[in-house]
């Protein structure tokens, strides 16, 4: 079920640019949403979003991952700005190789990290290739530039399959599609 889905309250319905969504979205019909990565892989889905209640910020999507219908999922608190929407798949992209995500710093059920602390908050972020200083979420739409893991900081790679240039992102709106921007 995506966040189109789950929009109780019709946020999403009017396809002629009137209400928020995609530019703000309510965070409950974000629950449940896919996350794929840049090879269409299925990664996950979000299970929650954590709100930094100083800055107002969302903090981190809690990705689960791994595990049989949601049992013995293993959970990873992702850095907003490593998300990527796509409006066109209704679901969310975080480019990193499922290999990667399995070495990722992540938690069960029942054992939450210290998420205030200042130190697990700079290797989250760290694994993720994202500042920490930066607020809120990456922009969106085609031609926005995304980070490819392991290509270097700001560096992105092309997502078509075989290419490799670095920083071509003009068919960014196959994997993101987004209507903003």
């Amino acid at each position: 079920m995506s966040y189109a889905e789950r929009d109780k309250y019709g946020m999403y319905k009017d396809k002629h640019g009137a209400g928020p969504g995609p530019a703000l979205m309510g965070a409950e019909t974000l629950l449940g949403d896919s996350v794929v990565n840049g090879r269409d892989e299925r990664l996950g889905e979000i299970k929650e979003i954590m709100l930094d209640m100083q800055t107002g910020q969302v903090a981190y999507a809690v990705l689960a991952f791994g595990g049989f219908l949601g049992m013995h999922d293993k959970l990873f608190a992702v850095p907003w700005q490593a998300l990527h929407l796509d409006t066109v798949g209704k679901r969310f992209v975080l480019n990193v190789d499922k290999d990667y995500l399995k070495n990722a710093p992540g938690f069960n059920h029942d054992a939450w990290p210290d998420m205030a602390d200042v130190a697990w908050a700079n290797q989250i972020h760290s694994f993720y290739g994202v500042d920490p200083q930066q607020a809120g979420a990456p922009t969106m739409g085609p031609g926005a530039p995304t980070r490819s893991l392991g290509t270097g900081a700001g560096i992105s790679t092309d997502p078509r399959a075989g290419t490799g240039v670095p920083g071509d992102d003009r068919d960014l709106s196959r994997i993101r599609g987004s209507n903003i921007g």
